[in-house]
């Protein structure tokens, strides 16, 4: 009723400011016909987050110019700052490194116009210049980009290619897990078999949508999550046969047309070592 968030509703309980009939209300406390309900809204500015130069020894940068700034990112760090997040990031990486970045969006993510989940890694492109944060932005959005991912799964999927055309929206018990559900929003994932183990398939993954965590959302409600997904269902014995901390999906290729130029423009990148290693143990 007062369009606030299920973790600020939660905070809120937890610091004594909604009563329930007089009496300080848990946040899991159920409201019956009749109940009267006081809530206190108090809302401190929240501190900036701000992007803050710091290494990142193992980002890459695959490509850069006035326009574009592309990177191949590891795995464990984030697109950019935000609450709650005290790891190493990409612009905070580029930012150390000397590279410009655009001006343009909220202060904590400026040029960002595409992100990897923290434990995914991969290409990503990071806008340079105004223009071409404009631009991209707009092709993403009309689904002009090209994305190219890796995944390996648990069992294999049949059929061995296909569309998952299933909607995602927000875990209604978690804040941080996302779900197959009729309320979400659309969501488009082309799959198809790259090679059959044991107990796990290697897919390519094709995006059309780029819902927040949206490969890992679909396969698992199809009952293959990604290897070493521990969020999503993956198998933990599994994970660690495999030597698997984070989920084995990689941002393969990026293929789009440059801002700048108006070319098309193609990157790839391999494998990281732990993925590879995972695949070799698979194999033996």
């Amino acid at each position: 009723m007062l369009g606030l968030s299920r973790s600020k509703a939660a905070d809120l309980a937890g610091g004594g400011a909604i009563l329930l009939d007089g009496r300080a209300a848990g946040k899991s406390d159920r409201v019956v016909a009749g109940a009267f309900v006081e809530v206190t809204l108090f809302t401190p500015a929240p501190e900036p987050v701000r992007v803050v130069p710091r290494p990142v020894p193992d980002l890459t940068v695959v490509y850069h110019d006035q326009h574009i700034v592309v990177v191949d990112k590891p795995p464990f760090v984030a697109a950019h700052p935000s609450v709650g997040w005290d790891g190493p990031d990409v612009l905070a990486g580029l930012a150390d490194a000397g590279y410009r970045i655009s001006t343009s969006g909220a202060a904590e993510r400026q040029g960002v116009v595409q992100r990897l989940d923290v434990g995914t890694s991969g290409l990503m492109v990071v806008a340079a210049s105004e223009r071409a944060y404009t631009l991209l932005k707009q092709a993403f959005r009309d689904r002009e980009v090209s994305k190219t991912y890796h995944a390996l799964v648990q069992g294999l999927p049949d059929p061995h290619e296909g569309t998952i055309d299933a909607p995602i929206g927000r875990h209604p018990g978690h804040d941080y897990r996302f779900a197959v559900m009729n309320s979400g929003r659309p969501s488009l994932t082309h799959y198809t078999l790259l090679e059959a183990y044991r107990s796990a398939s290697l897919l390519q993954v094709e995006l059309e949508t780029g819902r927040t965590h949206q490969i890992r959302v679909h396969f698992s409600a199809l009952r293959h999550p990604c290897c070493g997904d521990l969020t999503y269902g993956g198998d933990p014995s599994l994970a660690a046969r495999l030597g698997l901390k984070r989920q084995w999906l990689h941002a393969t290729s990026l293929s789009f047309t440059h801002p700048g130029t108006g070319d098309p423009v193609r990157f790839e990148s391999d494998y990281p070592n732990d993925l590879r290693r995972a695949l070799e143990r698979l194999s033996g």
